[in-house]
């Protein structure tokens, strides 16, 4: 269960509690004791801008906001969510139940960014473990009669969908295949009021799409194509946003097998982008942004088994283009490749993918950001970047220039499946660009969506990444 932010009008002084202040504050005015006075002022004498006292019933938390001074308001969220972390550590370390925010010089968004590392904080995924414990946390209170109540439900249906997000990567393949995500899909769909339809096997062979189908050739599990539209009355924009999400449920590699450790055992991660492009799409439709979005998904698992695809094969694409196979572990862009064509039929203004798609993004920078690249114009860039920023999903665009574009060329096809032994995460993007006509941007999340250890509130495993970015870039063209 996702935990609850809501709003108070009062202080409750039984609860425990989180005050952002400065280091004027008259501490006594507040409560505290001489005792407790003593104490914080020697905790700021120290320099230690983050206080807890614990009054035996409940925990009190002090943020002092000196901390923040050099900061721009985008890193003073990030600061903030990384205070919820630690709250929501201390919370269930003491096993309450509540936590709330008051007494604070922080902003309403200052406010909600706490609130939100809390409970992104609070995630669990014990769902297999036999003497798993619920964290004690359930409820996280905002306390001030002036609180905007549609940004505070914004931030609870974002969390969920984080969440949602989470709980699909972090889904073992042996329950989350491309038949059961696309189910998953239809619930989303059904829960937040959005269309959802999904293709399945007879239906992608009728339309062609020859790299899902070749993908899946080793699988005894067959395909599945989830398209999902939210469409309100009366959209901001005339032309659809088009998401587009890898759904690679299991990924062994292929005949080009992966090696299992650091590598083969984490691939159930390999649809992060669907659940990152899922879960955004339904957090839109929730809260009913007054913008048209619709949402692909590709779905297959990658295995060496059946008739397997194999190196050196020539596959057609949806779109007549030929591919040379050099490696069955470039699966990804197969599959994204025939969703991309399939995009065009919507006259998109913008499509944007998001894939697992190369260690080299990984490699290059780490879990700490999202590579980019496409098409799109300077201004789109520009708003995709500020929402990476805000969200702390950060966006680092990588050079797109033609000579990447050469490093694909066959010579038996128009192209083939990977590049040379340089620049591997910009030639999978070059060999996307082939199926494009529109504005188009190419997020790899490969080192973000699935980590090995906490990360402040993204935790362990799934992280949920591209679902706040998506949902935070929507809003802010919506309005």
């Amino acid at each position: 269960m996702t935990t609850k932010i809501t709003v108070l009008s009062k202080y409750n002084e039984k609860l425990s509690t989180l005050m952002v202040c400065n280091k004027k504050t008259k501490w006594a005015s507040l409560g505290f004791s001489k005792a407790e006075v003593s104490y914080i002022d020697k905790k700021i004498k120290a320099e230690d801008n983050f206080i807890t006292i614990n009054q035996f019933e409940r925990l009190v938390f002090i943020q002092l906001v000196e901390e923040f001074e050099k900061k721009n308001e985008n890193q003073i969220l990030e600061a903030y969510r990384n205070i919820g972390n630690k709250v929501c550590a201390a919370v269930n370390a003491h096993k309450y139940d509540t936590i709330q925010i008051a007494e604070t010089t922080a902003t309403e968004a200052q406010v909600l960014a706490i609130a939100e590392g809390v409970a992104l904080s609070n995630y669990q995924f014990i769902k297999y473990l036999t003497d798993g414990k619920p964290n004690s946390l359930k409820t996280i209170n905002v306390v001030g009669s002036k609180f905007n109540k549609s940004a505070v439900e914004q931030t609870n249906i974002l969390v969920e969908a984080v969440c949602e997000a989470r709980n699909l990567v972090n889904e073992p393949q042996n329950v989350i295949d491309a038949e059961t995500i696309a189910a998953e899909f239809k619930k989303l769909g059904k829960k937040a009021e959005f269309k959802v339809e999904v293709l399945n096997k007879k239906q992608i062979e009728s339309l062609k799409m020859g790299g899902l189908l070749a993908v899946n050739k080793g699988s005894q599990t067959p395909p599945t194509f989830t398209i999902m539209e939210y469409k309100p009355a009366k959209p901001k924009n005339k032309k659809p946003l088009v998401l587009v999400g890898k759904g690679v449920v299991y990924d062994t590699g292929g005949l080009s097998l992966k090696p299992t450790p650091n590598s083969m055992d984490t691939m159930k991660c390999d649809m992060a982008g669907s659940a990152a492009v899922a879960c955004a799409i339904y957090a839109i439709a929730k809260a009913k942004l007054n913008y048209h979005v619709i949402a692909l998904v590709p779905a297959t698992d990658n295995r060496p088994g059946e008739n397997a695809y194999t190196p050196g094969d020539v596959i057609t694409m949806y779109d007549g283009q030929t591919v040379e196979v050099l490696n069955t572990d470039a699966e990804g862009r197969m599959i994204l490749a025939d969703a991309l064509t399939y995009a065009k039929k919507y006259k998109p203004e913008m499509v944007m993918d998001f894939a697992t798609l190369t260690g080299a993004a990984a490699a290059a920078i780490g879990q700490y950001g999202i590579v980019c690249m496409g098409t799109a114009d300077e201004t789109q860039k520009a708003d995709l970047k500020e929402s990476g920023n805000a969200t702390h999903e950060r966006l680092v665009e990588f050079p797109f220039w033609d000579d990447y574009g050469k490093l694909i060329k066959s010579d038996i096809a128009d192209m083939k499946n990977i590049g040379g032994p340089v620049g591997g995460a910009i030639t999978a993007g070059k060999f996307l660009e082939k199926f494009v006509d529109y504005p188009w941007m190419h997020f790899d999340i490969a080192g973000p969506a699935f980590i090995s250890a906490n990360d402040s509130y993204r935790l362990k495993m799934g992280t949920g990444v591209g679902v706040r970015l998506i949902f935070d870039y929507v809003k802010k063209k919506a309005q």
